[in-house]
C-alpha cells in the first residue's frame, strides 16, 4: 500500500466530508421512513440540472443547485400528490416519480448539444482527480470539490443545530408540532432541499452510488445502535467518517492483494459502509442477531427447566416424598427432549437453587417445589379460565395454558383466581394448589 498524503489525504478527506453530509441528513430520512426519498432525490435532480442547463445555457454550479432543489420539492410533493389522491403505498408512489423523473431528465440531456454525461462518473463519481482543480483559501491551496463539500457539510450541521428542536417534533410527532405552531411541511420540503443540495454538489466527486449509501447506510447503523437522536446523530457522522477514510484504504490496498489492478474510492467506501451496518445488525446491543439469538436460546432453556421443575412436581403429586429423587433418563423420556439440552437446562436451575443433583437424578429443593408449586397454579387456573371463557377442549387447555404458565406473574394468578371464581379443581379434576 502506498498512501500520497498530497493525493490520498484530500482523497480522504473528501469522502469523510461528504459522507458526513449525507448521513447528517440521512438520518431524518431514516427516522420518518424516507429512506427510499433519498434515492429518488439523487436521480430525479438530472432533469432539473437538465432543465437549468437548457434553461440558462450555463454550466454553473449555482444554476445547477437551483434546479436541483426545485426538482428535489417536486418529487416530494409529487409523492405525496400520488400517495394521498392516488391511494398507493409512499414507496410505490417514490418509485413511480423518480423513474418518470429520471426518465426525463435523460429525454432532456440527450436533446441538448455538446453536454459530457459519463455514466461511470454519475455512478461513481472520480475523486482520484479531484486535486487537479486546486483553488487558493485562508488555509492555503485545497481541491475544490474538498471546499465544496465542507460548506455542505457545515451548512446541513448548522441547519440541524439551529433548528433542532422543530427537527425533532416535526420527525417524531408531527401533530404536536403542528399544534405548537411548528410549520411540518416546510420542514418536510427543507429537508427535501438539504437532500438536493447535498446530492448535487457530491455527485462530481463521489458519484450517485456513495450519496446514496452515505443517505441510509451510516444513520440506519445508528439507528440500530442507540435509542436517542443526538447521539444518533453523533454515531451515524462516526461511522460515515470511519467507512470513509477506511473505504479509500481498502480501494489502494485490497486490489493487490488479490490480482486486481485498483477499486474505487467510492465504490469501497460504500462497500465498507455496508460492512459496519452488518456488524451493527449483529452485535447490537439493543436489536442485534445475536443478541435475539442468545435472548431466545436462554429463554428456551429457562422454559426447559421451569418444566423440569412442573414434572417433579407432578410426580410428587402422585408418589411421596414431595422431593423424591427422579432419573433424567425418565426425565427425558416423559418431556421427549435430548439429554445434552435437559442436563443444559438443569444446570441452569441447580445454579438456581430450584434443583439437587444426585447419583441417581435429579430432586427438588425446598425453593424449587415452591417454585413448581406456582406453576402448576399457573397452568391449572388457565385451563380454567380458558375453559369457562372460550370454550376448548380438554384436549387443547393443555398446550395452550403449558405456553402460558411460563409468563405468568403472581398479580396475574391472583387476576385469574379472581375471575374464575377461586376454583379448587381444574376441568381435569385435578387440584389447583395454592400460592406458595
Amino acid at each position: 500500500m502506498f498512501w500520497y498524503w498530497q493525493v490520498d489525504g484530500w482523497i480522504a478527506l473528501a469522502g469523510t466530508l461528504c459522507a458526513i453530509a449525507c448521513a447528517l441528513v440521512g438520518n431524518f430520512l431514516v427516522l420518518r421512513r424516507l429512506s427510499l426519498i433519498g434515492d429518488a432525490i439523487s436521480h430525479a435532480v438530472l432533469p432539473g440540472i437538465a432543465a437549468a442547463f437548457l434553461w440558462s445555457g450555463s454550466r454553473s454550479q449555482f444554476v445547477a443547485l437551483l434546479g436541483a432543489v426545485a426538482v428535489g420539492m417536486i418529487t416530494v410533493w409529487l409523492t405525496e400528490l400520488i400517495r394521498r389522491f392516488g391511494s398507493v403505498e409512499e414507496s410505490a408512489a417514490i418509485g413511480v416519480v423518480f423513474t418518470a423523473l429520471f426518465a426525463l431528465g435523460i429525454m432532456m440531456v440527450s436533446r441538448a448539444e455538446h453536454v459530457d454525461l459519463d455514466p461511470s462518473c454519475v455512478l461513481y463519481g472520480n475523486l482520484e482527480t479531484i486535486i487537479l482543480e486546486m483553488v487558493p483559501t485562508p488555509l492555503g491551496k485545497m481541491p475544490l470539490v474538498v471546499v465544496e463539500l465542507a460548506c455542505i457539510c457545515c451548512f446541513n450541521a448548522a441547519v440541524l443545530a439551529m433548528f433542532y428542536r422543530q427537527w425533532t417534533l416535526s420527525t417524531f410527532d408531527p401533530t404536536m408540532a403542528q399544534a405548537q405552531g411548528i410549520p411540518v411541511g416546510v420542514f418536510h420540503y427543507a429537508l427535501a432541499a438539504m437532500v438536493a443540495v447535498t446530492c448535487i454538489i457530491s455527485f462530481r466527486a463521489v458519484g450517485n452510488i456513495l450519496v446514496v449509501a452515505m443517505l441510509i447506510v451510516p444513520p440506519a447503523t445508528a439507528y440500530l445502535l442507540c435509542n436517542r437522536l443526538a447521539p444518533m446523530i453523533w454515531i451515524s457522522a462516526l461511522f460515515a467518517g470511519i467507512a470513509a477514510i477506511f473505504g479509500h484504504l481498502s480501494a489502494i490496498s485490497l486490489p493487490h492483494t488479490i490480482g486486481f489492478k485498483s477499486a474505487n474510492s467510492a465504490a469501497m467506501i460504500a462497500v465498507v459502509a455496508g460492512l459496519l451496518l452488518l456488524l451493527a445488525a449483529i452485535f447490537s446491543p439493543k436489536s442485534g442477531v445475536l443478541v435475539r439469538w442468545l435472548a431466545q436460546r436462554k429463554l428456551s432453556r429457562r422454559i426447559l427447566g421451569e418444566d423440569i421443575l412442573a414434572f417433579l412436581y407432578r410426580e410428587s403429586e402422585v408418589s411421596a416424598p414431595a422431593l423424591a429423587t427422579v432419573s433424567i433418563q425418565a426425565i427425558a423420556d416423559r418431556l421427549k427432549i435430548s439429554l445434552s439440552p435437559l442436563s443444559n437446562a438443569g444446570r441452569d436451575m441447580m445454579r438456581s437453587g430450584y434443583l439437587t443433583s444426585t447419583n441417581d437424578g435429579w430432586a427438588l429443593t425446598p425453593d424449587g417445589y415452591r417454585h413448581a408449586q406456582n406453576l402448576i397454579r399457573s397452568h391449572r387456573l388457565w385451563e380454567q379460565f380458558l375453559s369457562m371463557e372460550t370454550g376448548l377442549g380438554d384436549h387443547r387447555l393443555h398446550s395452550q395454558a403449558e405456553s402460558l404458565e411460563h409468563y405468568t406473574s403472581s398479580e396475574l394468578r391472583s387476576q385469574l383466581d379472581r375471575t374464575s371464581g377461586s376454583p379448587s379443581i381444574d376441568p381435569h379434576g385435578k387440584q389447583i394448589p395454592p400460592e406458595s
